[in-house]
């Protein structure tokens, strides 16, 4: 049962009670789904410190009820909308360098990595392409996939919205691992996938769990604590994780709904510190700092070694902003009328603000260069940006 609710700080959510199949009405939209739950803070004039320029724009299909974010690979970086049109961007100009058909609707893509293109779609179907277009294979999962695969190593990484991980075989498509774990009766329905990093997989889960396991075969090689369920009915007791884990040098750190931020040991994952934040949006850091948008849509940083508090930035509340991207000396954020904020890493004040198509950026910003970042909106304006 997909329970569907005005984001109360959950952006692009629903809640999926697990073994019904009837939708509950009006009860639940005032707290998740794609307009705001309260009256949004009006922008304000700001005294800008830094320029924000769009360097170049495209258009792909729109999101509709998904999340859609583009993929870097090298010099070209792919986006796509729910109909299944895959554009290749060039990363300087963004001249359409590829464009491919899916032949479908999808509602899981699009990643990349090698030379291949991974989508997949509502009904489990998972297809690679080739940069030259061509279909190279495709492969059935269980269920509905919402989130990018991901690929390394010669192994395709797929998340199916039932919790199910599969290891693909990246040359046909084979199945090499499927790793599975009991979900509870309520969690949040989550467009966040899986990062994979040094040979390992990392994911957050229902229930406050974030799991470590190895790419090649799927072992667990640890199981670590984010936020542990609390409340008396089931609502209360959601503890999902819905975002992005962020592997940084030697620890791996992820914040749950209604729970805390937690980092852990990469390799051990042993407890190194947690902090009471309620997030789904997610999160990102850079050489200092830790930073998140909470369900409230503040901006926070947090010290990336202790935890402690460094600032906050409350100004956006009630606009659905989107998890951040640290940007040099900037964090960037996008929010429900497509424009993108930028925040001094210092103190959280506002640096400069540009403004796209008007609709909601529901994804984090991705980073295409050194110099410069790229987001999707959810009419599917794709925007390279820079600031200055």
């Amino acid at each position: 049962m997909k329970i569907r609710r005005a984001r109360a700080g959950l952006a692009a959510a629903s809640l999926i009670l697990l073994g019904g199949c009837q939708t509950v009405g009006d009860t639940y939209n005032s707290w998740f789904g794609r307009s705001p739950a309260q009256k949004p803070a009006e922008l304000t004039p700001i005294q800008p410190t830094a320029t924000a320029k769009v360097l170049w724009q495209g258009s792909v299909g729109g999101a509709e009820k998904d999340v859609f974010f583009p993929a870097v690979n090298g010099r070209i970086v792919y986006a796509t909308g729910a109909a299944g049109q895959i554009t290749g961007f060039d990363v300087a100009s963004g001249g359409s360098v590829a464009r491919i058909d899916v032949g479908h609707r999808i509602s899981g893509g699009v990643g990349s990595g090698g030379n291949l293109i991974l989508v997949g779609s509502s009904r489990g179907d998972v297809q690679a392409f080739g940069r030259d277009g061509k279909l190279l294979w495709k492969a059935q999962v269980s269920g509905e996939i919402l989130a990018p695969p991901a690929v390394q190593d010669g192994i395709v990484v797929v998340r199916v919205g039932d919790g199910r991980i599969f290891g693909l075989d990246a040359l046909d498509g084979r199945r090499k691992w499927v790793y599975q774990r009991t979900a509870p009766a309520l969690s949040v329905r989550s467009h966040a996938g899986v990062v994979v990093e040094r040979g390992a997989v990392f994911a957050g889960f229902a229930g406050g769990r974030l799991v470590a396991m190895a790419l090649n075969n799927g072992n667990v090689g640890w199981e670590s604590v984010v936020a542990l369920p609390r409340g008396t009915t089931e609502l209360e007791r959601v503890a999902d994780i819905t975002s992005l884990p962020v592997v940084d040098g030697g620890q791996v750190c992820a914040v749950a709904f209604q729970g805390r931020v937690a980092c852990f040991d990469l390799l051990r994952g042993t407890t190194l510190w947690t902090r009471d934040v309620s997030s789904v949006a997610g999160m990102s850091a850079d050489s200092r700092y830790i930073y998140i948008t909470d369900d409230k849509d503040a901006v926070i940083a947090l010290d990336k070694t202790s935890g402690a508090s460094i600032w906050k930035q409350d100004k956006l509340k009630g606009r659905n902003v989107s998890g951040p991207l640290a940007f040099g000396r900037y964090v960037v954020v996008g929010d429900y009328q497509g424009y993108v904020h930028f925040l001094s890493r210092e103190d959280g004040s506002f640096a400069a603000r540009i403004a796209t198509d008007g609709s909601e950026i529901g994804a984090p910003p991705v980073m295409l260069t050194r110099d410069s970042f790229v987001v999707q909106t959810r009419n599917g304006g794709v925007y390279a940006i820079t600031v200055q």
